[in-house]
């Protein structure tokens, strides 16, 4: 249902950072690095704890937030061991101490359809992992927000996740192009897969129209 171009965009999570750094979209402090030596500076300089990511990743796996150097030292050695371009790249993310919750919001095309926080007394939240959802209110700030970062990484089916920072506000996380909706659609009300096939019709009928 998305693009190609949109896929690679919201598939790898510095494809996402730096569209969303292009469009001027507020979101996580975040540094890259590719070598364990390079990773651990990055960490120290950032402050603990931090989370680390891969840059493919879903359903909050392969996630580790790492409180002190003892940690850093442990989960660089294990990526760089395994090897795999997977993890051969080092995403580091600041830790927010976010309200017990972040927020998905859905958008399909240019609209921004529905919204759920996702609460867990973990600190990842997705359902995938045990998080409950509830009904989130679209603000008109969140609207906007959530429109200006599916824009920048090209638009079409995507779900976005915010965490709320208790000083800067809505951060934009990630963007999903990949999106569930089993816990969204019976808590909001809202018919997603109606929205979805909806907007499919509607781009096959302007793709045939072209043709």
């Amino acid at each position: 249902m998305n693009t190609a171009e949109v896929a690679e965009a919201c598939g790898d999570k510095l494809a996402t950072s730096s569209a969303l750094a292009k469009a001027g979209v507020p979101q996580p402090r975040n540094r890259i690095a590719f070598t364990p030596e390079s990773a651990l500076i990055a960490i120290e300089e950032m402050g603990y704890p931090v989370v680390i990511k891969p840059l493919v990743g879903s359903w909050g796996r392969l996630l580790a937030k790492i409180n002190d150097r003892d940690a850093a030292e442990a989960i660089l050695e294990h990526k760089d061991v395994l090897g795999s371009y997977l993890h051969s790249v080092f995403y580091i993310q600041e830790f927010i101490r976010k309200p017990g919750r972040d927020i998905r919001a859905f958008v399909v095309g240019n609209e921004v359809i529905a919204a759920i926080y996702r609460k867990s007394e973990h600190w990842i939240t997705n359902t995938a992992r045990g998080g409950i959802g509830e009904t989130c209110v679209l603000t008109p700030e969140l609207t906007e927000l959530c429109e200006k970062a599916a824009l920048a990484v090209g638009g079409g089916v995507l779900a976005v996740d915010i965490i709320e920072h208790p000083d800067r506000g809505y951060l934009v996380n990630e963007i999903n192009h990949t999106m569930e909706f089993h816990t969204s659609q019976p808590v909001t009300g809202v018919d997603i897969a109606d929205y979805i096939v909806g907007y499919v019709c509607k781009v096959a009928q302007t793709n045939n129209h072209h043709g």
